[in-house]
């Protein structure tokens, strides 16, 4: 059964590369990480992590930052758009380093303050090494709440006064994108994400294809495609996700749609410990 959607070769963005960060639009830029982006919003007169990468990634994240936006650079704050552990490796290395604000929504606060782990994952779902790699991957969870800060609840994000959060549940309960309608850029997190993040082979050649968020991790499929169906309506120009290359325009859009209108067949897995076999027919 098909689990994704291929994207026509004109979506693939190309940015402009500095070093080992991308830049995708209006001072937005990523890095590759091992296997998940961090992304760098904002310029030298102010700026904002987004995510931080898995364990060991604090070096490769500091000097980015330095050759971005100058030495001994500080952001305003970090913004999570969940707390898996490959989007909080060095978070809190990054945290009393620069001491600064977390910024999450609420319902990630309990695996971020040290009171809750994560659901298990279900590692027999998608096929791949990453899948069955995952019951060893850790479930926190961590603690920083010295620095945890809540989202304000009108879709502001205090840091990033062009931006706003929207609530993308399903993947994680408490995850969020972030949207900037001026330019309809979209940072998606794992809402859905643009390679086959189950199969070690595709985080490592990183084809452009449109997937859902990743099977093994995804607690929640019902709101994972409302997720999906709500981003897809914004319509974004450009989109960079937790995992894989940065997409564009219209036949991004197309592929975006398609994942959203055929969501139950694309991206739910047949059956698994979090799939309800009534919303998921074959």
């Amino acid at each position: 059964m098909v689990r994704q959607v291929k994207v026509d070769s004109s979506a693939e963005l190309s940015g402009l590369v500095e070093d080992n960060v991308s830049g995708i639009a209006e001072n937005v830029a990523y890095s590759r990480l091992a296997i998940a982006n961090v992304v760098y919003v904002g310029d030298s007169k102010g700026w904002v992590l987004i995510d931080a990468g898995v364990w060991g990634g604090v070096n490769s994240i500091l000097r980015t930052a330095e050759e971005r936006f100058g030495s001994g650079c500080r952001p305003d704050a970090i913004v999570l758009t969940h707390g898996h552990f490959d989007h909080v490796g060095a978070l809190s290395e990054l945290a009393e380093h620069w001491k600064v604000a977390i910024y999450a929504h609420l319902l990630e606060h309990p695996y971020l303050n040290g009171t809750q782990q994560y659901p298990p994952p279900d590692p027999s779902v998608g096929g791949g090494l990453m899948s069955a790699l995952s019951r060893f991957f850790p479930r926190g969870p961590i603690n920083v709440s010295q620095w945890l800060t809540e989202l304000p609840a009108d879709g502001r994000v205090p840091v990033m006064p062009e931006w706003q959060w929207i609530h993308t549940p399903g993947h994680s309960p408490g995850h969020i994108s972030l949207w900037r309608e001026a330019d309809r850029a979209l940072i998606a997190g794992d809402a859905f994400i643009t390679t086959a993040q189950e199969s070690a082979y595709a985080v490592l050649t990183q084809q452009p294809e449109l997937h859902g968020p990743p099977m093994y991790y995804t607690t929640d499929w019902v709101s994972a495609g409302t997720s999906v169906n709500r981003l897809a309506s914004l319509e974004p120009e450009v989109v960079i996700t937790g995992h894989g290359p940065p997409l564009q325009g219209s036949a991004m859009r197309s592929a975006l749609h398609e994942l959203a209108q055929r969501f139950d067949v694309i991206a739910i897995p047949a059956q698994g410990r979090y799939v309800n076999p009534r919303l998921n027919p074959k």
